[in-house]
């Protein structure tokens, strides 16, 4: 009889990440690597993707990098194709690729808004329509929303509060869609304040005044974040679904 810690475990399963040059891409591909899967990366820029590789094969396992737009669909079945061509399966997909702005609602262009909802919300529906033609019963895929779908947080982001909240219903149709006729979980993460490229373009003094409505006081460390990536891609996580978990600190409940 297995332990209850080898249920966290994704060994020998494949995983697809997106965003993986950077960030929150780059912890969720090396942790889903420490526990047990292959792991191909996505990103537009393809030359940082050599570092993240070098992470999963520290860890003992094998990587595929793949230069890839999410905001258009044909890269996004590129992505899934060089998968299947290299590894024969895909069994999880990390939905992270994401931009973000701050304009003001009565000054942001068409194309400031339409960029962020091509990339952030159609660019994981285009990820999950290929990875859901080749996936196998018992597969996931975790899209990575935002705090910003559930609450605000100070600052004008009409367009990404919008990709972020209808990330958290596509999630859930697709849930609907899936689990009982295709045996794949779809799942969501709405993460609070942690260290990114986002999160570095920042005004002086902002993420200090945000830990004030954060009961643990502090931003979040990346680990943590992959730690619930790699709880909702395994067995450890078999009987959820059509869910979004908040990893915030508290920051929502406040």
């Amino acid at each position: 009889m297995s332990s209850i810690l080898d249920r966290f475990a994704v060994t020998d399963r494949v995983a697809v990440v997106t965003g993986a040059s950077s960030g929150l891409g780059v912890a969720f591909a090396r942790a889903l690597a420490e526990a047990g899967a292959d792991v191909v990366l996505g990103a537009r820029r393809a030359d940082r993707l050599t570092d993240t590789a070098k992470l999963v094969a520290d860890a003992g396992r094998r990587a595929l990098t793949v230069a890839t737009d999410v905001a258009r669909q044909p890269d996004c079945q590129a992505l899934v194709d060089a998968a299947m061509a290299e590894f024969g399966r895909v069994d999880i997909l990390v939905n992270n690729a994401g931009i973000g702005t701050a304009v003001p609602a009565t000054r942001e262009t068409v194309e400031q808004f339409t960029q962020v909802i091509d990339v952030n919300l159609n660019g994981c529906y285009w990820m999950a329509q290929a990875c859901g033609r080749v996936m196998q019963p018992g597969s996931s895929i975790i899209n990575i929303s935002s705090i910003l779908g559930l609450t605000t947080a100070g600052l004008p982001q009409a367009a990404y509060a919008a990709s972020k909240a209808g990330l958290i219903g596509l999630t859930r149709d697709l849930a609907q869609q899936w689990t009982g006729r295709k045996g794949i979980r779809v799942n969501a993460l709405a993460p609070g304040f942690f260290a990114s490229e986002m999160t570095d373009q920042y005004v002086p003094g902002y993420l200090d005044q945000q830990m004030l409505r954060v009961p643990m006081g502090r931003a979040g460390d990346p680990r943590e974040l992959a730690a619930a990536v790699v709880f909702l891609a395994s067995e450890a996580g078999g009987y959820i679904t059509g869910q979004t978990l908040a990893v915030d600190g508290g920051m929502t409940i406040t």
